[in-house]
């Protein structure tokens, strides 16, 4: 693995992790009814409605980074199959029998099986 696809796998990990802890934090919309009547929106560091645009302005970034990074690592995969699929896999060639007549083939068994007589 190149130095540029492990920064990318650890940005992709890491970014991850604070989409999930970002959207833990931030409130639901049935919280808004609460808020309406006064409750605790002197008590937040952004005001009353700074908090929602911001979190959501910011889960939006790591969103669209997020799909970034799963984007450039599937081009990495893809590249890294390439080469694998160059150097070759060992193929299993089928023998041909050897040129028998049809009639013969069945070496004059009947077979068990109903229909194939």
């Amino acid at each position: 693995m190149d130095l540029m696809e492990t920064l990318i796998v650890v940005l992709h990990v890491v970014i991850a992790v604070a989409l999930v802890g970002l959207v833990l934090i931030q409130q639901g919309k049935g919280a808004d009814a609460g808020a309406a009547f006064g409750g605790g929106a002197s008590q937040t560091v952004f005001g009353s409605q700074g908090s929602g645009s911001f979190l959501t302005r910011f889960t939006t970034f790591l969103a669209i980074a997020f799909f970034v990074t799963s984007f450039s690592l599937a081009i990495f995969a893809k590249q890294r199959a390439e080469v694998a699929g160059e150097v070759g896999i060992p193929m299993v060639q089928e023998s041909t029998p050897a040129a028998t007549d049809p009639a013969s083939e069945t070496d004059g068994r009947q077979s068990d099986l109903p229909g194939l007589e």
